[in-house]
């Protein structure tokens, strides 16, 4: 009832109050999210006579009783009681009436929006209505979804940088070793990263293999009884000692993911791969502000591992096979969620609109990711063009269709208003 009265999208003529006094809506109001009535500064006339404050809404209107509002001085202001059962009259604090109207919407539209949110056996009950909405208008809201999504990655890098007491190069290790959990692993790597400090990694970076004793170790993948060779043998050793020097403690119940999973994504490969970005020194904040294309992400993430895991998945047995990098789609991955963001995060602290602009064309150029939640809008009608869109797709899938948020989306708004009023 709130939705119907902030976007206006009751039946707009041959309103009247419950007792029957011509009513004309001038203006809603606007929507209140905290405490009071329902929507403050709206403007209505009654016979004529132009009235301005509050409105509240309903669904009865004997609910102004249950509520305590009719001893509640804030609520004197309302000058409109929006109900769909007006079971009793209610009064201000000083017994004056306040004037009541039964939401006029068109009969079915409830039922309309019980069919877009409420239907569990389809995945999109909306599909088959996409590919009619005017380009421009989904145009628009597939914008404004790639930049919100984009947006709530950078505010994970500024928390991050927060728990890191502003460090840059810090945040973004953290952040490139969230993007190597490809999403199913990206809290534990996050955590795993999190636990071991770069300053750490930083004194033993002239030797890849204590880099890979700590990451390892801290992940506890050294622990599963099935790492069981001479190599694992070895970075446990080394682990300890590192383990005693820096006073480390590991991570609890990092719960790392296996199931359905190809064995060139296990974590084992992915955590092999952020030691080789680490030897060295990582100093890769720069690099990763500089990309522009897919081409320099591929320079950036293609890292020589150490002569183990060019034959291993997991510690264990070798395979016959040599292990090679990243696939294309998994650098791709890493574009998205690690350079992008971080190329945003960094130029909206620095006022840097050049940098800004920069995560934005980079996703543009890069193609679009080929998921279930992509296929699922492919079948509707919407083929993303980029990368730009596909993580539009993703906040829309993410946001508001999984969280049944179809009110707040302009596609399902744009449905539900073309219904409302309508009386056939």
């Amino acid at each position: 009832m709130q939705y119907v009265g902030q976007h206006r999208l009751w039946i707009q003529h041959g309103l009247t109050t419950v007792d029957g006094r011509k009513l004309q809506i001038i203006d809603p109001g606007r929507l209140n999210t905290d405490s009071g009535p329902d929507f403050f500064n709206a403007k209505i006339s009654i016979d004529g006579r132009i009235w301005a404050g509050d409105v509240e809404i309903h669904v009865k209107a004997s609910d102004w009783h249950r509520h305590g509002h009719d001893g509640n001085p804030a609520y004197d202001s309302v000058i409109l009681h929006v109900v769909d059962r007006d079971d009793t009259i209610i009064h201000r604090s000083n017994g004056e009436a306040i004037p009541q109207m039964r939401m006029p919407c068109e009969p079915q539209f409830q039922n309309h929006y019980r069919d877009l949110v409420g239907r569990s056996d389809l995945d999109l009950p909306c599909a088959h209505r996409i590919k009619d909405m005017p380009s421009l208008h989904l145009g628009s809201w597939l914008d404004s979804l790639a930049y919100e999504r984009i947006y709530d990655k950078t505010d994970r890098i500024n928390s991050i940088l927060g728990r890191l007491n502003g460090d840059w190069e810090s945040a973004a290790y953290v952040t490139v070793a969230r993007a190597l959990g490809f999403g199913v692993n990206g809290d534990p790597f996050e955590r795993l990263a999190l636990s071991l400090p770069l300053i750490f990694i930083g004194k033993h970076s002239d030797s890849l293999t204590s880099i890979e004793a700590l990451l390892f170790g801290q992940s506890g993948l050294l622990d599963d009884s099935r790492a069981f060779d001479t190599y694992a043998d070895h970075l446990r050793k080394e682990y300890a000692f590192l383990a005693h020097k820096f006073g480390l403690k590991k991570p609890e119940s990092l719960l790392w993911k296996f199931s359905r999973m190809r064995p060139g994504n296990f974590p084992h490969r992915r955590i092999a791969t952020l030691a080789a970005m680490l030897a060295g020194g990582f100093r890769m904040l720069q690099r990763l502000l500089e990309v522009e294309s897919l081409e320099g992400a591929e320079a950036l993430f293609s890292p020589q591992l150490s002569s183990y895991w060019s034959s291993h998945y997991t510690f264990g047995a070798p395979v016959s096979m040599h292990l090679g990098a990243f696939s294309r789609s998994s650098i791709t991955g890493l574009a998205i969620n690690a350079i992008a963001p971080l190329q945003m995060a960094y130029g909206m602290a620095h006022d840097n609109n050049a940098l800004v602009d920069r995560a934005t064309s980079l996703l543009q150029s890069l193609p679009a990711e080929r998921n279930s939640i992509v296929e699922l809008f492919t079948r509707a009608g919407i083929k993303p063009r980029d990368a730009f869109t596909s993580q539009a797709l993703i906040q829309l899938r993410r946001s508001y269709c999984e969280q049944h948020k179809c009110l707040y989306c302009r596609i399902g708004h744009r449905m539900l208003a073309e219904k409302a009023n309508r009386q056939d």
